[in-house]
Order: structure tokens, then sequence, then C-alpha cells
């Protein structure tokens, strides 16, 4: 048991120890057992007892102006005594025992009675718990939370009417107590009784003048009984957020129900409302709080649900203020920043989730997206390499792997990276073997001149998406540049056309395809306005250009054309075509 520091009074010519805390959780008379459902959003759904050892001696106060057995109420100060004597003594059995003794003598100090039953049920000895409460009961000052853990007492030992007898008891007492409802909650639904929660949540619901606590918590009742029971789902959170509502409209002052309120918004996607009560604790608590960095974190999530990516990364930067080594938070933000086409930022973020927790695996991956993002391909083989040594081979570092020697222009290397995922995702995973898995495998065999297994892999890549612009285009080219299947490259270049009409790149390709066909002339059009919405100038669509002024009999063009491509890049074949030409 834990003992606490303590302070000696004299009352009534015994000794009370008071001020020592008593071991175990003083939480709410419902949600602190670990045998019911869960009631709340993300906290404890319970009001409480937080009665400390100070409530205990104050009790005693009282007990001692009104109780007529003066000996019975000082042998309960001596038990009480002699149970934190044991406790110092780190003799946790004998120190319940006395407290057990303290409270069946004195069963008008609530306080005791709650706290040492609760042991009990720590201990898993209901049945001395239900001595204690069962006695306290008779009192005619019983409280409406003392029944409703009399009620949680009865369920757990099975006798299910008496436990409804007890928390009805409870709602008597206090009905702005939520206590005995959720009490009663759990029986109706431990015995399938689901025709009676409505009545009770309704019940509970018209009660007037309740505060904000007992309304958040009536809300986490109407919303586990919506999951609980999906067919009333949809009744439920509609009965949640009325009275989430009002709740708001009470403007709780407390952190710890301002959290309960924006995680109930939270999870019934009233984000909005959520988002402006965290906001509000935020500035609130403090850097060292325990619930500083999970409300930045859940703030990012409903920025990031909302696409605001900019307010998304200020709350997980207030994080990793707050805690400099959190290699989770730096991977989001490394995935916000690649989402954003940071590349730069991202590289930096992954580097820090690597950093602090180099077990991360996915993180090497997205790394390796970044650097190749800002073309450090080389780098991002080596942050491969070290996801190699660490991990076993996957599918996903063997393919970045392909794509990192592609861009090196490496393409021996980057087929045997695609072959080696394409078997690694064959025998685990085939749903990894996309259309972009394909088109890259595609390119790599077409930029080594194996056409023939590049056309297999482009249309394999067609089959998964038949409309892919790039993909139809490119396989169109090859076929184009190599006088293969001139009218199905011309079909697969005019439907790639039709999806991106003023592509640079699908423009040369028409262009080209039909100069193959024999159609300089029509060729011309394309070919110029190729070079029209090309983002920069290209000496290969220069080249082609100069072909089709050739075929077209415009030598001068030609020439100027020619000229114009080997001025952009060195290229002996138009450089011959240019000195033919003379």
């Amino acid at each position: 048991m834990l003992f606490r520091s303590c302070a000696i009074v004299l009352l009534a010519g015994s000794v009370l120890i008071a001020g020592c805390r008593a071991p175990g959780n003083r939480g709410a008379a419902v949600s602190r057992h670990p045998s019911q459902p869960p009631l709340a959003f993300n906290h404890s759904a319970g009001e409480g007892f937080q009665e400390s050892d100070a409530a205990i001696a104050a009790s005693w106060e009282k007990s001692a102006d009104k109780n007529a057995d003066l000996e019975s109420l000082i042998d309960a100060h001596a038990h009480y005594a002699a149970g934190v004597v044991h406790e110092i003594n780190l003799d946790p059995e004998s120190a319940l025992e006395d407290y057990y003794k303290a409270a069946l003598l004195d069963p008008t100090n609530q306080a005791l009675v709650l706290d040492v039953s609760q042991q009990f049920l720590q201990a898993k000895r209901p049945e001395k718990a239900l001595e204690l409460l069962a006695n306290a009961s008779t009192n005619s000052a019983a409280s409406s939370g003392l029944f409703a853990e009399l009620g949680f007492v009865y369920a757990k030992l099975g006798r299910t009417n008496e436990s409804i007898a007890a928390d009805r008891a409870a709602i008597r007492k206090d009905p702005r107590s939520l206590a005995g409802y959720q009490s009663l909650y759990l029986d109706y639904v431990s015995s399938r009784q689901i025709s009676q929660i409505w009545s009770l949540l309704n019940e509970a619901g018209s009660v007037k003048g309740v505060n904000a606590e007992f309304l958040i918590g009536l809300a986490e009742l109407y919303f586990n009984f919506g999951r609980e029971q999906p067919a009333q789902k949809e009744k439920g959170n509609e009965r949640a957020l009325a009275a989430l509502q009002r709740a708001d409209k009470l403007k709780p002052s407390e952190l710890r129900l301002q959290l309960r309120l924006a995680d109930g918004f939270n999870a019934l996607n009233k984000t909005d409302d959520a988002a402006r009560i965290y906001e509000s604790i935020v500035k609130q608590l403090p850097d060292t709080s325990p619930q500083y960095d999970s409300v930045h974190a859940k703030l990012a999530d409903i920025y990031l649900h909302n696409h605001d990516s900019k307010r998304a990364s200020e709350q997980l930067e207030a994080i990793v203020r707050d805690n400099p080594t959190d290699a989770q938070t730096y991977y989001l933000l490394g995935s916000i920043a690649y989402d954003g086409t940071n590349y730069t930022k991202a590289v930096e973020y992954f580097s820090n989730a690597i950093l602090f927790n180099p077990d991360f695996e996915p993180a090497y991956y997205n790394l390796a997206r970044a650097q190749l993002g800002v073309e450090r391909g080389e780098d991002a083989l080596g942050t491969l390499d070290k996801a190699r040594r660490r991990f076993p081979q996957s599918f996903t570092g063997e393919y970045l792997s392909g794509v990192a020697c592609s861009q090196q222009k490496d393409f021996t290397n980057a087929l045997q990276h695609f072959t080696t995922a394409e078997v690694l995702a064959k025998n685990t995973d085939p749903q990894l073997l996309t259309d972009g898995f394909y088109f890259e495998i595609g390119a790599a065999c077409e930029r080594v001149a194996d056409y023939a297994q590049a056309e297999k892999y482009f249309l394999k890549s067609l089959q998964l998406a038949p409309n892919s612009p790039e993909t139809l285009n490119y396989l169109g080219y090859m076929w184009a540049e190599h006088d293969q299947k001139l009218d199905q490259a011309h079909d697969y270049i005019a439907k790639a056309l039709k999806t991106e009409p003023r592509s640079a790149a699908y423009l040369d390709s028409m262009a080209w395809v039909l100069y193959k066909q024999h159609q300089p002339k029509a060729a011309l059009d394309y070919a110029l306005k190729a070079i029209q919405y090309s983002p920069e100038q290209d000496a290969t669509l220069y080249d082609h250009l100069g072909d089709i002024y050739a075929a077209l009999g415009e030598k001068d063009r030609a020439r100027q054309a020619w000229s114009k491509s080997v001025s952009l890049e060195t290229n002996d074949s138009v450089r011959k075509k240019l000195e033919s030409s003379k």
C-alpha cells in the first residue's frame, strides 16, 4: 500500500491519524472497476468519490457530536490508527483488516466505508465490500453514491435484482447524481434488458438543474449504448449530441470536463466544436501537463481530417518542442511535408524519426521517397541499404531501390531490384503489384532496349489502369519509335491526349507517330504545339520538328530546328543530320 505523510489529530480523547492517503483508485463508482464495459469517450465516465482522508476525519468530527455510542466511535478511531501503523510497516493485509473494523464500527463515515470497500474489491473480496456497504446503507443519511456503489457490488456478485433496487435507491436519493444511473445502466446491459435502457437514459435526460459533468456523463452513456446496439446508434448519437450541447452552454471551467466535452464532440464527428474546445484547452495547459501532447495530437488529427496541413503541423511542432525525441510525431510531420511536396522538410523530419527510433522501419522508406523527391538518388540508396541491413528483405525496399537506380540512370540494377520486388510481392501480397509498379519496370526494360519485356509490363499496367495517359503515351511512343504497331500507337497516344490535351510530351508523341505514318503535314501542327506548351526548351522536340520539316521539303526550317536541338543538347545523330543538309 502507498503511504503518505500523516497528521496527528486529538479528538474526543482518542488518537485520529488523518491525512494518510489510503491506497487504491478513488475514482467514480462505476468507472473504476475493470470488469465493466467502457462508458466514456476517452476518460472515466463517473462523477466519482474524491474524498480524501481529511474527508474521513471531517466525517468523524461530525459523528463525534451525533453518535450515541461514543465507545464504538473511539474503537473505530483506534482501528483506523492501527491500520495506518500497519501500512507504515508495509503490512497491507493487517492494515486492511483494521480499516475494515473501523468502517464497520462507524457506518456513518461514508468516506471511509467507500474507501475500504473499494480496497476489498481490488483485493477480489467483494463479499467484504458488500458487508460494509449494506451495513452503511441502513443509515438514513446514506448518500446516493453509497447506494450506487452497493448496486455495483451486488451486480458483481450476480445479485441483479438487489443491484437494481440499490441503484434505484441511489437515484431516489439524488436524481442529479449520475452514479446511480450509470450503475443501473450496467445492470440493464448485463441482464440484457435493452428495452429498459432508453427509459432510464431519457429519465436522466429529463432531470432539471444538472451540472455539466452530469450531462457529459449522460452523453457518454448514450454514445456507449449506440455503439453496443448498432440499431440504436443514430438515435443514441443524436441524444448524446444534445446532452453535450447542453453541457457546452454551461461553459464548464474544469479542464478535465472541457477535455471530456471536446472528446465527446470529436467522437460524434462534430470536429469544429471539438477543435474550438481543444484550442481553448491548449492555451490553458502547461507544457508539463500529461495531457499536453494528447490534446495537440487530437487537434492535429482534426486539422488533417479537414485537410488543414498547416495548422496540423503547428500542433505537431508543439509536441516535438515539448518532447524533442518523439519519433512518431516527426514521422507524421514528415508525412505532411511529403504530401505537400516539401521534400526537403520531409527529409529532415524522417531523418529525425530514424534518429530517435532506429527500428522505425516505415521511416526509412519514406525518407528514401523524400530523398528521391529532391533527386538525391544516391542518398536514397544509402538509406535503403541501412534498412536492408536492419530489417528483412521487403517489397517496398526493393521497389524504391529500383526507382533510385532508375533516377541514377543505372537501369540494369534497377531491373534487378524491380524483379526481386515482383517475386516478393507475388509470394506475400500480390496487390502490391500496381499499375505504377508495372509502369516503372516497363520503363526500365525500355531503357535497356528490352522492348518485348517493356511491352509486356506496359500492357500489364494498362490491364490495371486502362486510361493511364502516361502508360498509353509511353507504350505508343515506344512503338512509333521502332516503327511497330503504328495504328495502335496512334490510338493509344490519342487517348492520352484526350486526357491531357496540352501535354507537350503527348503532343510530341502524336507528331512523331504521324510522321512515322508518313503524314508530316498533320504532324507539324502537333510538333509546333508541343514546343508551345513545353515548360522548358527540349532538344528532342526540336529534333522531331526538324525531321518533320525535312519530310515537308522545308530544308531551311529543318536546319533551324536541328541547330536549335544541338544548341540545347549535344547529339551526334542530330549533328550529322544538320551537316548533311548543307
